[in-house]
C-alpha cells in the first residue's frame, strides 16, 4: 500500500469515528435534557397541586368564618332587642 492511501484511509476512519462519537454524545445530551425537563414539569405540577389544596382549605375556612359571623350577628340582634325590651320594662317600673 502506498503511504498516501494509508494516511487517507486513517483520516477517513478518524472522521467517521468522530462523527459517530459526536452523534452519540448529542443523543445522550438530548435524552438527559428531556429527563431534566420531565422532572421539572413533574415538580411544577406537584407544586401547583399543593397550592390548589391550600386554596381549597382557605376557602373552607373562610366559609366557616362567614357562618360563624352570621350566627354572631343574629345573636347580637336578639340581644339588642332583648335589651330594648328590658329598658322599656325598667322605665315602666321607674314610673
Amino acid at each position: 500500500m502506498d503511504f498516501n492511501v494509508m494516511i487517507t484511509l486513517i483520516g477517513a476512519i478518524c472522521a467517521i469515528s468522530g462523527m459517530l462519537l459526536g452523534w452519540i454524545g448529542r443523543t445522550k445530551a438530548f435524552k438527559d435534557e428531556v429527563a431534566s425537563e420531565a422532572t421539572a414539569d413533574a415538580s411544577l405540577q406537584t407544586d401547583v397541586s399543593y397550592i390548589k389544596r391550600g386554596i381549597d382549605d382557605i376557602k373552607v375556612d373562610v366559609r366557616i368564618q362567614g357562618q360563624r359571623m352570621d350566627g354572631l350577628t343574629e345573636r347580637l340582634i336578639r340581644v339588642e332587642e332583648s335589651t330594648k325590651q328590658a329598658h322599656k320594662r325598667i322605665d315602666e317600673l321607674k314610673e
